[in-house]
């Protein structure tokens, strides 16, 4: 005789509140019970109202039976003092659902840098929690500008078109045999184009605390609206969060590519995180022909020759270059540290990088670019 798997402790809460509708007169078939484990792990809920949501939809209780379902769902999820239908039916304090802020900080190291306003080059190993931010309206209308305009490279592949450098053979024979074999005129073949890579270098030491949640979401936001994308963190040290940045969800995406950072607010190493990269010939290919754009201050607490030469070689390999960083919000900015005035000249551009709007607008101005 097959065992039956028991059920997980986690859906045993929703599937007995089906049970307590019918102890209360609704009719819920099992099929219904199915659905409404299903849309809960498909919503990944954040919050109990989008629980609600979720049995409303699939346990469909009866408009006159509305009242009565609001009081059970209550009593069942937010452990209820009072029973259904009576006036002062309210949630129990102390066994309401607290949702998590995210805002607890596990710290590993010895030092963590409190305020951000300065570079160190200690370094700090530490897990976050990404807060949310409230620029999905900013976000969402930059993802979907971004695909028109990124700019563009020559493909290897050509496609049929009115004017071109190559004839369509193919084309122009078949148009021929629809006029009994006289041409008529000859098809053009043109090169596609199609946009070029991006490669985002995101610092999150001590002195971007400010910045780098908003950069991060922004760097998922990039990720979602176009595929060649390469996005790293650096501190102290290099990580990849491309693969955590592809899951649709930023809260999700968020939560997992924190995961991975262990350098959050430490020391500042730019040179030696940049070396790092072209160190692996993987990671050195992603800035091949690509638009390379680094979120960073520039507050080079390492040797800044390593800095130079790796901004040098990154530069020869890449598309451009372009450099922002939140100190030059000021008008007429001028660098005034030695790293930032040192690999000034290799840079395409050194913009503000202060706001996720500016930085944005820097993106999406990239497109003036002509194919190569």
């Amino acid at each position: 005789m097959a065992m039956i798997a028991p059920l997980p402790a986690a859906a045993r809460l929703f599937v007995a509140f089906p049970t307590l509708m019918r102890g209360h007169g609704f009719s819920v078939a099992p099929e219904q019970t199915t659905s409404f484990l299903m849309a809960v792990e498909l919503l990944g809920p954040r919050s109990i109202e989008h629980i609600r949501k979720a049995a409303v939809a699939t346990l469909a209780p009866h408009p006159e039976q509305r009242e009565l379902f609001d009081a059970l769902f209550d009593l069942h999820f937010l452990g209820a003092i009072a029973e259904p239908g009576d006036e002062d039916f309210a949630p129990d304090e102390e066994m309401a659902v607290q949702e998590d802020s995210g805002s607890r900080e596990i710290l590993v190291g010895e030092e963590v840098n409190e305020t951000g306003q300065a570079a160190t080059g200690a370094e700090a190993l530490s897990v976050r929690a990404l807060q949310p931010l409230d620029e999905s309206e900013t976000l969402r209308r930059f993802a979907r500008a971004l695909p028109a305009a990124l700019p563009r490279r020559r493909g290897y592949r050509h496609r049929g078109a009115r004017r071109g450098p190559s004839v369509d053979l193919a084309r122009s024979l078949r148009a021929a045999i629809r006029h009994d074999g006289e041409v008529m005129s000859l098809k053009k073949l043109r090169r596609v184009t199609r946009p070029r890579p991006i490669l985002l270098m995101i610092d999150v030491s001590g002195s971007m605390k400010q910045r780098s949640d908003a950069n991060l979401a922004l760097a998922h936001a990039i990720v979602q609206a176009t595929p060649r994308v390469e996005v790293f963190t650096f501190g102290t040290r290099l990580t990849r969060v491309t693969r955590a940045l592809r899951r649709k969800r930023r809260e999700q995406a968020l939560a997992e590519a924190s995961g991975l950072v262990a350098d959050w607010d430490g020391g500042t190493r730019i040179g030696d995180a940049l070396q790092a990269f072209l160190a692996v010939p993987r990671f050195a290919s992603y800035a091949r022909g690509a638009v390379v754009v680094v979120l960073s201050d520039g507050l080079e607490r390492g040797d800044p020759a390593a800095l130079v030469s790796a901004v040098a070689r990154l530069a020869a390999r890449a598309h451009r270059l372009d450099w922002l960083t939140p100190l030059a919000a000021e008008p007429g900015y001028r660098p005034e540290t030695e790293a930032l005035r040192l690999i000034a000249p290799q840079l395409a551009s050194l913009g503000n990088g202060a706001s996720t709007a500016r930085i944005c607008r820097h993106i999406l101005s990239l497109g003036g670019s002509t194919a190569a």
